[in-house]
Protein backbone atom coordinates (compact mmCIF):
# COMPACT_ATOMS: atom_id res chain seq x y z
CA UNK A 1 0.00 0.00 0.00
CA UNK A 2 1.22 3.63 -0.99
CA UNK A 3 0.81 6.31 1.51
CA UNK A 4 0.88 10.23 0.84
CA UNK A 5 3.52 11.49 2.60
CA UNK A 6 0.75 15.13 2.98
CA UNK A 7 -2.61 13.68 3.23
CA UNK A 8 -4.53 10.68 4.75
CA UNK A 9 -4.94 8.88 1.63
CA UNK A 10 -2.96 5.70 0.31
CA UNK A 11 -3.40 3.57 -2.65
CA UNK A 12 -6.57 1.65 -1.43
CA UNK A 13 -9.30 4.75 -2.17
CA UNK A 14 -8.49 4.58 -5.92
CA UNK A 15 -7.34 3.03 -9.04
CA UNK A 16 -6.16 6.40 -10.20
CA UNK A 17 -3.99 6.81 -6.75
CA UNK A 18 -0.25 7.78 -7.50
CA UNK A 19 2.58 9.96 -5.58
CA UNK A 20 5.54 11.42 -7.24
CA UNK A 21 8.99 11.52 -6.66
CA UNK A 22 8.33 13.87 -3.53
CA UNK A 23 5.57 11.27 -1.80
CA UNK A 24 2.80 14.01 -2.16
CA UNK A 25 -0.24 11.86 -4.12
CA UNK A 26 -2.56 13.41 -7.70
CA UNK A 27 -4.89 14.85 -5.11
CA UNK A 28 -3.12 16.68 -3.27
CA UNK A 29 -1.34 17.79 -6.26
CA UNK A 30 -4.71 18.59 -7.80
CA UNK A 31 -5.56 20.63 -4.85
CA UNK A 32 -2.84 22.80 -5.07
CA UNK A 33 -3.06 23.10 -8.46
CA UNK A 34 -6.98 24.42 -8.71
CA UNK A 35 -5.77 26.67 -5.94
CA UNK A 36 -3.33 28.40 -7.83
CA UNK A 37 -5.82 29.21 -10.87
CA UNK A 38 -7.51 31.05 -8.59
CA UNK A 39 -4.89 33.29 -7.88
CA UNK A 40 -3.24 34.96 -4.73
CA UNK A 41 -5.39 36.09 -1.48
CA UNK A 42 -5.56 39.34 -2.91
CA UNK A 43 -6.69 38.45 -6.20
CA UNK A 44 -9.37 36.48 -4.89
CA UNK A 45 -10.63 39.06 -2.47
CA UNK A 46 -10.33 41.92 -5.71
CA UNK A 47 -12.16 39.27 -7.42
CA UNK A 48 -15.13 38.92 -5.51
CA UNK A 49 -15.66 42.88 -4.39
CA UNK A 50 -15.93 42.46 -8.21
CA UNK A 51 -18.84 40.28 -8.41
CA UNK A 52 -20.41 41.57 -5.15
CA UNK A 53 -21.23 44.91 -7.45
CA UNK A 54 -22.25 43.13 -10.19
CA UNK A 55 -24.88 40.51 -8.09
CA UNK A 56 -26.19 43.99 -6.22
CA UNK A 57 -26.45 46.06 -9.86
CA UNK A 58 -28.28 43.14 -11.54
CA UNK A 59 -30.82 43.12 -8.05
CA UNK A 60 -31.12 46.71 -8.36
CA UNK A 61 -35.44 47.44 -8.13
CA UNK A 62 -35.91 43.59 -7.65
CA UNK A 63 -37.18 42.18 -4.08
CA UNK A 64 -33.46 40.11 -4.05
CA UNK A 65 -30.37 39.86 -5.78
CA UNK A 66 -29.51 36.22 -5.67
CA UNK A 67 -30.23 32.71 -4.09
CA UNK A 68 -28.55 31.04 -1.05
CA UNK A 69 -29.37 27.36 -1.16
CA UNK A 70 -29.25 26.67 2.61
CA UNK A 71 -29.24 23.29 4.33
CA UNK A 72 -28.34 24.01 8.00
CA UNK A 73 -24.62 22.63 7.47
CA UNK A 74 -21.39 25.24 8.23
CA UNK A 75 -20.75 25.84 4.60
CA UNK A 76 -23.91 27.70 3.85
CA UNK A 77 -24.61 28.67 7.06
CA UNK A 78 -21.17 30.54 7.08
CA UNK A 79 -22.45 31.86 3.51
CA UNK A 80 -25.58 33.32 4.92
CA UNK A 81 -23.38 35.16 6.95
CA UNK A 82 -21.44 36.38 4.34
CA UNK A 83 -23.99 37.81 2.38
CA UNK A 84 -25.48 40.29 5.25
CA UNK A 85 -22.14 40.54 6.04
CA UNK A 86 -21.87 42.09 2.11
CA UNK A 87 -25.11 43.74 1.85
CA UNK A 88 -26.75 40.97 -0.70
CA UNK A 89 -30.38 39.97 -0.51
CA UNK A 90 -30.46 36.54 -1.23
CA UNK A 91 -33.25 34.70 -1.69
CA UNK A 92 -32.90 31.90 1.27
CA UNK A 93 -34.15 28.53 0.06
CA UNK A 94 -34.08 25.29 1.59
CA UNK A 95 -34.68 21.95 0.26
CA UNK A 96 -36.51 19.60 2.64
CA UNK A 97 -35.74 15.96 1.39
CA UNK A 98 -37.78 14.07 4.61
CA UNK A 99 -34.31 13.93 6.36
CA UNK A 100 -33.86 17.28 7.91
CA UNK A 101 -32.74 16.76 11.91
CA UNK A 102 -34.19 18.56 14.49
CA UNK A 103 -31.09 20.40 14.98
CA UNK A 104 -31.22 20.95 11.51
CA UNK A 105 -34.70 22.72 11.28
CA UNK A 106 -33.23 24.58 14.60
CA UNK A 107 -30.21 26.10 13.02
CA UNK A 108 -31.60 27.13 9.85
CA UNK A 109 -34.11 28.84 11.80
CA UNK A 110 -32.13 30.79 13.88
CA UNK A 111 -30.04 31.27 10.45
CA UNK A 112 -32.71 33.03 8.93
CA UNK A 113 -34.30 35.20 12.42
CA UNK A 114 -31.26 36.63 13.25
CA UNK A 115 -30.02 37.66 9.68
CA UNK A 116 -33.36 39.12 9.23
CA UNK A 117 -33.78 36.53 5.93
CA UNK A 118 -37.22 35.29 4.76
CA UNK A 119 -36.89 31.15 4.31
CA UNK A 120 -38.47 29.61 1.48
CA UNK A 121 -38.78 26.18 2.01
CA UNK A 122 -39.28 23.47 -1.00
CA UNK A 123 -40.58 19.93 -0.04
CA UNK A 124 -40.25 17.30 -1.71
CA UNK A 125 -43.02 14.38 -2.73
CA UNK A 126 -41.17 12.34 -0.30
CA UNK A 127 -43.40 9.21 -2.21
CA UNK A 128 -41.16 9.77 -5.30
CA UNK A 129 -38.03 10.50 -3.53
CA UNK A 130 -38.12 7.08 -1.25
CA UNK A 131 -38.75 5.22 -4.27
CA UNK A 132 -35.63 6.89 -5.79
CA UNK A 133 -33.53 5.89 -2.88
CA UNK A 134 -34.76 2.47 -3.01
CA UNK A 135 -33.56 2.18 -6.46
CA UNK A 136 -30.86 3.48 -5.53
CA UNK A 137 -29.95 0.64 -2.65
CA UNK A 138 -30.77 -2.13 -5.32
CA UNK A 139 -28.90 -0.94 -8.13
CA UNK A 140 -25.50 -1.07 -5.73
CA UNK A 141 -24.56 2.44 -6.54
CA UNK A 142 -22.53 4.54 -4.14
CA UNK A 143 -23.77 8.21 -5.26
CA UNK A 144 -26.87 7.91 -3.44
CA UNK A 145 -26.41 11.52 -2.49
CA UNK A 146 -26.42 12.91 -6.17
CA UNK A 147 -30.31 12.43 -5.88
CA UNK A 148 -30.56 15.02 -3.28
CA UNK A 149 -27.89 17.29 -5.11
CA UNK A 150 -29.81 16.96 -8.25
CA UNK A 151 -32.85 18.24 -6.95
CA UNK A 152 -31.05 20.95 -5.28
CA UNK A 153 -29.77 21.76 -8.29
CA UNK A 154 -33.05 21.73 -10.72
CA UNK A 155 -34.74 23.44 -7.78
CA UNK A 156 -32.44 26.53 -7.80
CA UNK A 157 -32.04 26.63 -11.14
CA UNK A 158 -36.35 26.75 -11.56
CA UNK A 159 -36.55 29.64 -8.91
CA UNK A 160 -33.11 31.31 -10.49
CA UNK A 161 -35.82 31.88 -13.39
CA UNK A 162 -38.99 32.26 -11.60
CA UNK A 163 -37.69 35.35 -10.12
CA UNK A 164 -35.21 36.37 -13.16
CA UNK A 165 -32.19 36.27 -10.93
CA UNK A 166 -28.88 35.63 -12.90
CA UNK A 167 -26.70 34.59 -9.75
CA UNK A 168 -26.33 32.36 -7.21
CA UNK A 169 -23.76 32.13 -4.29
CA UNK A 170 -22.61 28.56 -3.67
CA UNK A 171 -20.79 27.25 -0.83
CA UNK A 172 -18.68 24.47 -2.54
CA UNK A 173 -15.12 24.84 -1.20
CA UNK A 174 -11.84 23.89 -2.60
CA UNK A 175 -10.41 23.83 0.89
CA UNK A 176 -12.60 21.76 2.34
CA UNK A 177 -13.70 19.86 -0.80
CA UNK A 178 -11.55 20.01 -3.35
CA UNK A 179 -9.76 16.36 -2.58
CA UNK A 180 -11.99 13.41 -3.22
CA UNK A 181 -11.18 10.17 -4.74
CA UNK A 182 -12.05 8.95 -7.91
CA UNK A 183 -15.51 6.75 -7.86
CA UNK A 184 -16.71 7.45 -4.49
CA UNK A 185 -18.94 10.12 -5.95
CA UNK A 186 -20.52 10.89 -9.55
CA UNK A 187 -21.69 13.22 -11.29
CA UNK A 188 -24.78 15.15 -9.53
CA UNK A 189 -26.18 16.60 -12.62
CA UNK A 190 -26.69 13.26 -15.07
CA UNK A 191 -30.19 12.95 -15.13
CA UNK A 192 -29.89 10.06 -18.18
CA UNK A 193 -27.81 8.26 -14.99
CA UNK A 194 -30.69 8.79 -12.62
CA UNK A 195 -33.47 7.99 -14.80
CA UNK A 196 -31.77 4.38 -16.18
CA UNK A 197 -31.26 3.20 -12.56
CA UNK A 198 -34.59 3.72 -11.83
CA UNK A 199 -35.87 2.68 -14.56
CA UNK A 200 -34.12 -1.12 -14.04
CA UNK A 201 -34.26 -0.98 -10.20
CA UNK A 202 -37.32 0.96 -9.51
CA UNK A 203 -40.87 -0.16 -8.87
CA UNK A 204 -42.27 1.66 -11.77
CA UNK A 205 -44.02 4.58 -9.70
CA UNK A 206 -44.32 7.75 -11.11
CA UNK A 207 -41.44 10.01 -10.42
CA UNK A 208 -43.04 13.09 -12.43
CA UNK A 209 -42.82 15.36 -9.57
CA UNK A 210 -39.14 14.90 -8.73
CA UNK A 211 -37.08 18.43 -9.81
CA UNK A 212 -34.83 17.18 -12.26
CA UNK A 213 -32.83 18.90 -14.88
CA UNK A 214 -31.95 17.35 -18.17
CA UNK A 215 -28.95 17.67 -20.63
CA UNK A 216 -30.85 20.29 -22.86
CA UNK A 217 -32.01 21.90 -19.97
CA UNK A 218 -28.68 23.07 -18.80
CA UNK A 219 -27.59 24.16 -22.12
CA UNK A 220 -30.82 26.13 -22.70
CA UNK A 221 -29.82 28.11 -18.68
CA UNK A 222 -26.40 28.68 -19.69
CA UNK A 223 -27.03 29.76 -23.24
CA UNK A 224 -30.08 31.93 -22.80
CA UNK A 225 -30.66 32.33 -19.13
CA UNK A 226 -26.58 33.14 -18.33
CA UNK A 227 -26.97 31.40 -14.68
CA UNK A 228 -24.24 32.33 -13.10
CA UNK A 229 -22.82 30.40 -10.17
CA UNK A 230 -20.39 32.12 -7.36
CA UNK A 231 -18.21 29.72 -5.37
CA UNK A 232 -17.79 32.70 -3.08
CA UNK A 233 -15.82 30.48 0.02
CA UNK A 234 -12.82 30.33 -2.78
CA UNK A 235 -12.31 33.49 -3.03
CA UNK A 236 -11.78 34.67 0.79
CA UNK A 237 -10.02 33.35 3.73
CA UNK A 238 -12.30 30.38 4.68
CA UNK A 239 -11.40 27.99 8.04
CA UNK A 240 -13.87 25.79 8.66
CA UNK A 241 -12.86 26.11 12.80
CA UNK A 242 -13.54 29.74 12.58
CA UNK A 243 -16.23 29.87 10.96
CA UNK A 244 -18.15 27.26 12.95
CA UNK A 245 -16.96 29.62 15.76
CA UNK A 246 -18.78 32.67 14.06
CA UNK A 247 -22.17 31.00 13.33
CA UNK A 248 -22.42 29.53 16.72
CA UNK A 249 -21.71 32.96 18.40
CA UNK A 250 -23.70 35.22 15.71
CA UNK A 251 -26.19 33.08 14.79
CA UNK A 252 -26.80 30.33 17.79
CA UNK A 253 -25.53 27.64 15.36
CA UNK A 254 -24.76 24.14 17.21
CA UNK A 255 -22.66 21.66 15.76
CA UNK A 256 -23.84 17.92 14.18
CA UNK A 257 -20.48 16.06 15.03
CA UNK A 258 -20.14 15.58 11.28
CA UNK A 259 -19.73 16.96 7.76
CA UNK A 260 -23.15 17.17 6.11
CA UNK A 261 -24.71 15.65 9.31
CA UNK A 262 -27.64 18.25 9.29
CA UNK A 263 -29.80 15.64 7.19
CA UNK A 264 -30.16 12.09 9.29
CA UNK A 265 -29.83 9.81 6.16
CA UNK A 266 -26.66 11.46 5.12
CA UNK A 267 -24.94 11.00 8.55
CA UNK A 268 -26.17 7.05 7.76
CA UNK A 269 -25.09 6.96 4.76
CA UNK A 270 -21.62 8.28 5.37
CA UNK A 271 -21.07 6.48 8.54
CA UNK A 272 -22.63 3.19 7.99
CA UNK A 273 -23.83 2.43 4.24
CA UNK A 274 -20.62 3.64 2.50
CA UNK A 275 -17.48 1.80 4.85
CA UNK A 276 -20.06 -1.47 5.36
CA UNK A 277 -21.48 -1.50 1.53
CA UNK A 278 -18.41 0.13 -0.05
CA UNK A 279 -15.20 -0.04 2.05
CA UNK A 280 -15.26 4.07 2.02
CA UNK A 281 -14.96 6.16 5.12
CA UNK A 282 -15.45 9.88 3.68
CA UNK A 283 -13.58 11.21 6.68
CA UNK A 284 -10.06 10.42 4.91
CA UNK A 285 -11.16 12.93 1.88
CA UNK A 286 -12.90 15.40 4.62
CA UNK A 287 -9.59 15.51 6.67
CA UNK A 288 -7.29 15.25 4.04
CA UNK A 289 -8.76 18.49 2.60
CA UNK A 290 -8.47 20.30 5.70
CA UNK A 291 -4.68 19.26 5.84
CA UNK A 292 -3.80 20.49 2.42
CA UNK A 293 -5.68 23.90 3.59
CA UNK A 294 -3.44 23.84 6.57
CA UNK A 295 -6.46 23.68 8.83
CA UNK A 296 -5.58 20.69 10.52
CA UNK A 297 -1.58 18.56 11.07
CA UNK A 298 -1.94 15.02 9.87
CA UNK A 299 -1.13 14.20 13.12
CA UNK A 300 -4.19 15.74 14.78
CA UNK A 301 -6.58 14.09 11.27
CA UNK A 302 -4.57 10.78 12.49
CA UNK A 303 -6.54 11.26 16.09
CA UNK A 304 -9.60 12.18 15.05
CA UNK A 305 -9.80 9.26 12.33
CA UNK A 306 -9.34 6.27 15.43
CA UNK A 307 -12.71 7.86 16.58
CA UNK A 308 -15.91 5.44 15.90
CA UNK A 309 -17.67 6.70 12.86
CA UNK A 310 -21.15 5.85 15.44
CA UNK A 311 -21.52 5.65 19.07
CA UNK A 312 -23.13 1.99 18.88
CA UNK A 313 -26.31 2.94 20.68
CA UNK A 314 -26.93 5.90 18.40
CA UNK A 315 -25.79 4.06 15.41
CA UNK A 316 -28.86 1.26 16.52
CA UNK A 317 -31.61 3.66 17.36
CA UNK A 318 -31.02 5.74 13.44
CA UNK A 319 -30.61 2.32 11.53
CA UNK A 320 -33.94 1.90 13.15
CA UNK A 321 -35.34 5.00 12.03
CA UNK A 322 -33.82 5.30 8.67
CA UNK A 323 -35.50 1.16 7.93
CA UNK A 324 -38.93 2.16 9.12
CA UNK A 325 -38.69 5.27 7.04
CA UNK A 326 -37.86 3.34 3.95
CA UNK A 327 -40.37 0.80 4.68
CA UNK A 328 -37.39 -1.69 4.70
CA UNK A 329 -36.58 -4.74 6.73
CA UNK A 330 -33.88 -5.57 8.46
CA UNK A 331 -33.52 -8.72 6.60
CA UNK A 332 -33.95 -6.83 3.25
CA UNK A 333 -31.71 -3.90 4.20
CA UNK A 334 -28.91 -6.51 5.39
CA UNK A 335 -29.04 -8.62 1.73
CA UNK A 336 -28.63 -5.46 0.15
CA UNK A 337 -25.75 -4.11 2.01
CA UNK A 338 -24.40 -7.83 1.40
CA UNK A 339 -24.68 -7.41 -2.97
CA UNK A 340 -22.13 -6.26 -4.78
CA UNK A 341 -21.63 -2.69 -6.01
CA UNK A 342 -22.47 -1.39 -9.78
CA UNK A 343 -20.43 1.11 -11.13
CA UNK A 344 -22.47 4.25 -11.88
CA UNK A 345 -21.41 3.94 -15.52
CA UNK A 346 -23.03 0.27 -15.23
CA UNK A 347 -25.91 2.21 -16.64
CA UNK A 348 -26.85 5.41 -19.11
CA UNK A 349 -24.79 8.30 -18.79
CA UNK A 350 -24.59 12.20 -20.23
CA UNK A 351 -20.68 11.54 -20.72
CA UNK A 352 -21.80 10.88 -24.54
CA UNK A 353 -23.64 14.00 -24.88
CA UNK A 354 -21.26 16.15 -23.01
CA UNK A 355 -17.98 14.88 -25.44
CA UNK A 356 -20.37 15.33 -28.92
CA UNK A 357 -21.29 18.96 -27.44
CA UNK A 358 -17.63 20.10 -26.75
CA UNK A 359 -16.40 18.53 -30.07
CA UNK A 360 -19.31 20.69 -31.80
CA UNK A 361 -17.94 23.68 -29.98
CA UNK A 362 -14.50 22.70 -30.72
CA UNK A 363 -15.41 22.47 -34.58
CA UNK A 364 -17.83 25.55 -34.30
CA UNK A 365 -14.38 27.54 -32.82
CA UNK A 366 -11.69 26.06 -36.02
CA UNK A 367 -14.17 27.10 -38.73
CA UNK A 368 -14.57 30.88 -36.94
CA UNK A 369 -10.84 31.05 -36.34
CA UNK A 370 -10.49 30.12 -40.34
CA UNK A 371 -13.14 32.93 -41.13
CA UNK A 372 -10.97 35.32 -39.86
Amino acid sequence: MIQCKQCLLNSSVSKVFSVNENGICNYCNYYTEVNAKLGNINERKAWITKKIEEIKRSGAGKEYDCILGVSGGVDSSYLAYWAKENGLRPLVVHFDNGWNSELATENIRNICEKLGFELNTHVINWHEFKELQLAYLKAGVIDIEALTDHAIMATIYKIARQHKLKYTISGFNYATEAVMPKGWVFDKGDWENIKDIYKKFGRGRSIDTFPHISFYKKLYYHWFLKLESIQVLNYISYNKAEAKKIITEKLSWRDYGGKHYESIFTKFYQAYILPTRFGVDKRLAHYSNLICSNQIKKEEAIIELQKPLYIENELELEKEYVLKKLELSKEEFDKLMAEPERPHTAFKTEVKMWNNYFTFLNILKFKFKRAR
